[in-house]
Order: C-alpha cells, then sequence, then structure tokens
C-alpha cells in the first residue's frame, strides 16, 4: 500500500501515520525524518542537503526529491509506505509522480484528512498547554500562517490528485477511532 496523508497542521496526520504503520506494516516517510536520516547516513544527497542548510538556506525541490527517492529504494519502503509533508508542490507532485513510475510504482491513494481551521488553532494551543511542552510554532499567529501556507501551496494537490482519482476524503474532526476507521474504509474501497 502507497498512500499520501493530506491535511492542514493539526488534523491528525501523524496520529493517523503512527495507526496505518502499525496495521499495515509499512513504514511512515515523513520528509524532516528522511532529511535527518539522510544527512546521518552520509547520502549523496544528504550530504547536499546538510551543505545547503549549514549555509541556512532552504533545501531545494531537487535535493528534496532526491532524498525521497533514496528513500523510497529501502528495502521496508518497497511493500508500501505512507507519505507525510510530500509532495507540498505541484512540482514536487509531478516529480513523484516520475520517480514512482522509474521505480515500477504507483500510488493507491491519497487521504485527505479535512478540519476546520479555527478548531485546528484551538486543538494544538491546547495540546501544547496541557502537555507542557511548546514548540516554537505552537502559538495562534504562527499557527495560522501556517494553515494559510497550507492553503496556498499545499491544499491545491488536492485537485491535482482528484484529477487521477486518487483522493479519498475523511472528516478529521471526529475521535480518533472514527477517523481511523474511515480512513480503513478509504484505504480498501
Amino acid at each position: 500500500m502507497r498512500l499520501i496523508l493530506l491535511g492542514p497542521p493539526g488534523a491528525g496526520k501523524g496520529t493517523q501515520a503512527k495507526i496505518l504503520v502499525e496495521a499495515y506494516g509499512i513504514p511512515h516517510l515523513s520528509t524532516g525524518d528522511i532529511l535527518r536520516s539522510a544527512i546521518a547516513a552520509k547520502t549523496p544527497m544528504g550530504l547536499a542537503a546538510k551543505e545547503v542548510m549549514d549555509r541556512g538556506d532552504l533545501v531545494s525541490d531537487d535535493i528534496v526529491n532526491g532524498i525521497v527517492s533514496e528513500r523510497l529504494d529501502a528495502e521496508d519502503a518497497k511493500a508500501g509506505f505512507i507519505l507525510d509533508g510530500f509532495p507540498r508542490t505541484i512540482a514536487q507532485a509531478e516529480a513523484l509522480d516520475q520517480m514512482l513510475a522509474e521505480k515500477g510504482m504507483a500510488l493507491d491513494g491519497v487521504i485527505e484528512i479535512t478540519a476546520d481551521p479555527d478548531v485546528l488553532v484551538g486543538r494544538i494551543v491546547n495540546r501544547a498547554k496541557e502537555s507542557g511542552v511548546a514548540r516554537g510554532d505552537d502559538n495562534e499567529e504562527v499557527l495560522r500562517k501556517r494553515l494559510a501556507v497550507y492553503r496556498e501551496q499545499t491544499a491545491p494537490l488536492v485537485d491535482y490528485y482528484r484529477q487521477q482519482g486518487l483522493v479519498k476524503t475523511v472528516d478529521g474532526m471526529q475521535p480518533i477511532e472514527e477517523v481511523t476507521a474511515a480512513i480503513r474504509r478509504a484505504v480498501h474501497n
């Protein structure tokens, strides 16, 4: 099973990915984790990313695409994977399509987890208060900016993948167990 999880920050993608990893025995591929692993392993793409990051610059699509491609070649990803945080743009989605085609793979689905932006802001700010661990971006102003960036850059991916017949939409405002059940139904339909 090869899936992409799409949804705004705080919609529950990470939570659902963990559940799906356990259920299906496939890896959760988060671009941040992939990047850190590639740097630690000193892969060619990891070294290129480190050089860019050490200068304080953003890692280019070419490098991110290369790192994802390297990760998809790993043995544990051969049976499937869950992508989270990639692709973020139409250009990255097109690169992923080409990458998968070259590897003889195809996506099985794209799960869009929807959620009310105002509830998401409250959820994340509250989560930070309850856990006592606040990330730098766990405040309302930054969260609203992240949501706006998602709407502008990443939300168009839903239409891109919908045109390919891959999108299944799940209401992320339900309790975790109900979201999980809805994703499982979507995956098996």
